[in-house]
């Protein structure tokens, strides 16, 4: 699972530290660790990208089924849980999946919405879109469309989609907010999230929370529960719901071994919806978890992994 990245254009080396890092340089460093893993073709290469590894997926809640149902190159490991599991999707359905990596969660959503069914997937990494559109291929799939842009500028019209879903991706976002604005404008009415990722449990050491290896390994750029819940409010989301997984400890110990992360983040399921009529959007803002959201909701931590109308 990867973010967005700008075309064309050269990009500086990004900075080591996080603390001397613009947003532009942690996308780049996102982009340049995640392209790496499309191009070799593997994953599980802590501390640089989040996930177990494609044949712990199961830990993370994906059936025998499931796995086998996608193209090999598909599945890279790079989740910290199953979204597309948590979405209830329905026939003919229109999916969104945020940073989508090489494809895993969209094509599992594309046996669930059918051929009527929409599927797009958004990625910031060059390679990684290439990768998923030969999957895609591969696979037969023309319900399954994959676009190159960030995920805080999506690039889909408003109110195009039913669904929107992601895997441990927005933790890599240095603008959270902007993500979750996004989404929100992306969904029609009524529409939903669905959202694997992780959350900080409590402060990072500071060794931790400065290193781009750590928010590029799905560590140092996870928000609270507070934060989220907040950043979704603001930006109009109703029927919040984040649930940790304690479990998860089980596999994030993996992802830096011997560094202690499992004791600072974990897994979570994140689910919210827009509200069914414009009216109803009045979003309420608590001024301390607001505060809370600004300050997290802009910097990074540290690496780790149509039918119904135009979209």
């Amino acid at each position: 699972m990867t973010k967005a990245s700008s075309p064309s254009g050269s990009i500086e080396a990004p900075a080591s530290s996080l603390s001397d890092a613009s947003n532009d340089e942690v996308r780049a460093a996102v982009r340049a660790q995640y392209g790496q893993v499309a191009r070799v073709g593997a994953a599980g290469c802590a501390p640089a990208c989040c996930g177990p590894g494609p044949v712990l997926s199961s830990k993370l809640g994906y059936s025998a089924e499931e796995l086998a149902a996608v193209p090999d190159g598909a599945n890279l490991g790079l989740g910290c849980g199953n979204p597309q599991a948590l979405a209830a999707l329905r026939e003919g359905e229109t999916v969104l999946d945020l940073g989508a990596g090489a494809g895993m969660d969209c094509f599992l959503a594309a046996r669930q919405v059918g051929p009527r069914g929409r599927v797009i997937g958004v990625d910031m990494t060059p390679d990684m879109v290439s990768k998923a559109r030969a999957n895609a291929r591969a696979l037969q799939a023309p319900n399954v469309d994959f676009r190159l842009g960030e995920i805080e500028h999506l690039p889909v019209a408003d109110g195009a989609v039913d669904v929107i879903l992601s895997n441990c991706v927005i933790n890599l976002s240095p603008d959270k907010r902007a993500v979750f604005a996004e989404a929100f404008r992306a969904l029609r009415p009524g529409g939903r999230l669905a959202i694997s990722d992780v959350v900080a449990l409590g402060e990072l050491p500071s060794h931790l929370a400065s290193d781009i290896a750590a928010l590029t390994g799905c560590v140092s750029g996870a928000a609270s529960v507070d934060t989220l819940r907040a950043l979704l409010r603001v930006a109009g989301f109703e029927q919040i719901r984040v649930d940790v997984r304690p479990e998860s400890r089980e596999f994030i110990r993996e992802w830096m071994p011997g560094s202690g992360v499992e004791n600072y983040v974990a897994s979570a399921s994140i689910e919210a919806v827009k509200p069914a009529s414009a009216e109803a959007r009045a979003a309420t803002t608590a001024p301390a978890p607001l505060a809370e959201a600004k300050a997290e909701g802009t910097c990074c931590a540290p690496t780790c992994c149509p039918p119904k109308g135009a979209a």
